[in-house]
């Protein structure tokens, strides 16, 4: 069994490296889809947990539908780091299990995350990691088109991920960097 991570910040093209291996018979999974899965199956525990902050800085939260407005969650906890840190208490635990389940299925296995580091449980399943990045412009140019976010709430996304490499670098894993230009 194989097991890579390719990681790095929003918008450095870590899918682009994704479909590349995959074309090579790797399998992947994506941290980021898993996520919002996590989200909507404890839809309930994350409203009744950010409700009250969203309130307060007059963000609403839910769809007309009911369903949970990812973008402004994003907005919410992308301002309020210890709210990043109490919604990812939630959900990692969710992924980290659909994660495993995954890498049993499967020979050859990409982990696809950005902060694979704040899971250090498949990290460590990590043979080796391959750090995507890009330059700066290049990657607010491509979250602006592929996202549509507002601007502020990009470069706060940027910033909460400014020492991404670092963390990575800590590790006693192989790290290869690619800079997707």
């Amino acid at each position: 069994m194989s097991i890579i991570a390719v990681v790095g910040p929003m918008a450095a093209g870590k899918n682009y490296i994704c479909n590349q291996l995959k074309e090579e018979g790797w399998a992947a999974v994506d941290a980021d889809i898993l996520v919002h899965d996590a989200i909507e199956l404890v839809k309930d525990k994350i409203l009744k947990t950010f409700i009250p902050y969203a309130e307060s800085q007059n963000i609403k939260l839910t769809h007309p539908d009911g369903s949970i407005d990812r973008k402004a969650l994003g907005s919410l906890l992308f301002s309020f780091p210890e709210l990043l840190a109490i919604q990812e208490s939630i959900v990692y635990p969710i992924i980290t299990k659909q994660i495993e389940n995954f890498i049993d299925g499967h020979d050859k296995t990409i982990i696809n995350a950005t902060v694979l580091y704040k899971t250090p449980e498949l990290l460590a399943r990590c043979e080796k990691i391959i750090f995507v990045t890009a330059p700066l412009l290049t990657r607010l140019r491509r979250a602006r088109r592929r996202d549509h976010l507002p601007l502020r709430q990009i470069l706060r996304r940027f910033h909460a991920q400014r020492n991404l490499l670092k963390e990575y670098q800590k590790t006693k894993i192989p790290l290869e960097i690619i800079n997707n230009k």
